[in-house]
């Protein structure tokens, strides 16, 4: 399965359990949290969504370098994940 386009909680929570099987995390939180990434540092939801889920690069924020992590890509992430909770509880 594959997304396209635009990312929606319904379409997010479809892909996840067609490729993982089940929901771990609170699927509001994540598309609420890659809307809000991707606004900030001017990319797609969807580019938000497979970095966090995936570890896809984001080729013009140099998140990767030779398939590693950059250090642009390691605080991208951790701000995602805090970001993420922020949103838990809200």
């Amino acid at each position: 399965m594959e997304l396209k386009n635009k990312l929606t909680e319904k379409k997010a929570q479809n892909y996840i359990i067609y490729n993982y099987g089940y929901l771990k995390h609170d699927i509001k939180a994540l598309v609420k949290t890659s809307r809000q990434m991707a606004k900030k540092y001017n990319c797609t939801a969807l580019d938000m969504f497979f970095l966090s889920t995936e570890n896809k690069p984001i080729n013009k924020l140099y998140t990767h370098s030779y398939g590693f992590n950059t250090s642009a890509g390691l605080h991208i992430m951790e701000e995602f994940e805090h970001e993420y909770y922020n949103n838990l509880n809200k």
